[in-house]
């Protein structure tokens, strides 16, 4: 069967039920034979760990730009996730402020008051866990980690 790449290879689709082999082919010729996959990925590592450095520095460099515009407090925690973590928090909250106010009925005033529970949330560990969480969801998950946290000296520390 030939390839992508242009490579002619045989292979045994036997193991395969007979209903899924016809598709499986047609996905086998939409991709590169094994040689080139894997010389692709081998050469390609080095690039995607590049890509991966400097989109994780611009990602950096935004979060610590909106965290000196909109005076957010800085993060406690281990220092191996202090960056990580507002990174997260910076993805979460701009993304909940299009969510809510921008594509959503908050106004402003709304957000104000969102915004200040967000400041007391300092924790980089509880904004790494919370990194999967639905943009919307953080006005939910805000009141639930004051309510869990009840009867400490400070829930958000």
């Amino acid at each position: 069967m030939a390839h992508v790449c242009g490579h002619e290879w045989t292979h045994d689709l036997s193991s395969r039920a007979a209903d899924q082999r016809a598709s499986f082919a047609r996905w086998l010729t939409g991709r590169d034979c094994t040689d080139c996959w894997r010389t692709a990925r081998s050469t390609d590592s080095a690039s995607r760990e590049e890509w991966l450095a400097t989109r994780r520095t611009a990602e950096q460099q935004a979060a610590a730009d909106w965290t000196a515009k909109f005076d957010m407090p800085p993060l406690e925690g281990p220092e191996t996730i202090l960056s990580w973590g507002e990174r997260c928090r910076h993805h979460l909250v701009t993304s909940a402020h299009t969510a809510l106010v921008i594509e959503g009925t908050w106004d402003e005033a709304d957000w104000a008051v969102l915004e200040e529970k967000i400041r007391t949330l300092t924790r980089a560990g509880w904004w790494l866990d919370q990194r999967e969480a639905h943009s919307a969801d953080l006005p939910e998950l805000l009141d639930s980690a004051a309510e869990s946290d009840r009867g400490t000296e400070n829930p958000f520390r």
